[in-house]
């Protein structure tokens, strides 16, 4: 079959998967947004979650039927559906979001985005992300703050807003630490340290961390790699032109300390906290090196 014809037949498929499951989603979400009781809420939010689980499951499967992917998931540590996680990734390209699907769904609790705030309007999807409790986040550039101090932090303070809400069910909320999508010419932009990686931002991370607390069993570090070399986009993927995706998996224990200090407003701390950052960062700029070594 011609990979264009792949293509779209897979688009179909997904779009037709995610039409039947956005309805009952929506009428619990609206449900959620007007029953102020909390038992009533929580059960509206398990049965949006089992929704979407049920979403990325079939997605799997017309991945699996349509597409010839081997994703190539690698977990050096056992994954438990009743507690929360944290994870961390690199972040390439539209495909790292299957990948973690391929690599969590039904395996861990469904799992958390923080959201440019842009992506409300996209059709159905943005529909379904506030019925998840997606957290949207406004990024201000260094211009627009200057003339608006008043906006910095506003992210960070919705960060934490967005944490409060997962205390009374198992999550994982995902980061991508750089923020943005690695491309070589914003790798040279920043001058990064790394070698495969943007520079991390610990700000976030930092405020789920704090929310959350030692409700997080642990926190996971995902690392993807692409094998066939530049990160390919998602019509590559639902063409059938991706033919390997590694997901890299490691439990890690987070220092107990790093749970309970002020990253606003203490200075020794967010020093302490960013250290410990870069370090995973550093880690895992060797571990892709590690990753794209094994192909050759």
């Amino acid at each position: 079959m011609p990979h264009w014809l792949t293509g779209v037949l897979t688009c179909l498929l997904i779009l037709l998967n995610t039409l039947i499951g956005i309805g009952p989603m929506l009428i619990l979400g609206i449900i959620k947004a007007l029953v102020p009781h909390p038992a009533s809420r929580r059960f509206c939010s398990r049965w949006i979650m089992w929704i979407a689980e049920t979403w990325a499951e079939l997605n799997k499967l017309i991945f699996a039927l349509m597409t010839p992917t081997h994703w190539d998931i690698r977990c050096d540590t056992p994954l438990e559906s009743n507690h929360s996680y944290l994870v961390i990734s690199n972040h390439q390209s539209w495909v790292d979001i299957p990948a973690l699907v391929q690599a969590f769904n039904r395996k861990t609790p469904y799992f958390k985005f923080f959201l440019k705030k842009e992506l409300i309007w996209v059709p159905f999807l943005g529909l379904a992300f506030w019925a998840l409790d997606y957290p949207f986040m406004k990024r201000y550039s260094k211009a627009h703050l200057a003339k608006h101090p008043e906006d910095a932090g506003k992210d960070l303070e919705i960060t934490k807003r967005a944490c409060e809400k997962f205390h009374s069910i198992p999550v994982t909320v995902v980061n991508y630490l750089e923020g943005t999508r690695f491309t070589p010419a914003k790798h040279a932009a920043q001058q990064s340290p790394y070698q495969h990686l943007l520079k991390p931002k610990s700000g976030g991370i930092a405020f789920v961390m704090a929310a959350l607390g030692e409700q997080m069993k642990s926190l996971l570090d995902v690392t993807i790699l692409y094998p066939e070399g530049k990160p390919p986009g998602f019509w590559a993927l639902v063409s059938g032109r991706v033919e390997r995706v590694v997901v890299d998996i490691r439990g890690l224990d987070v220092p107990t300390e790093l749970f309970k200090g002020d990253y606003a407003n203490d200075p020794q701390f967010r020093q302490q906290f960013q250290d410990w950052v870069n370090q995973l960062w550093q880690d895992k700029d060797r571990r892709l090196e590690q990753l794209r070594a094994e192909r050759h």
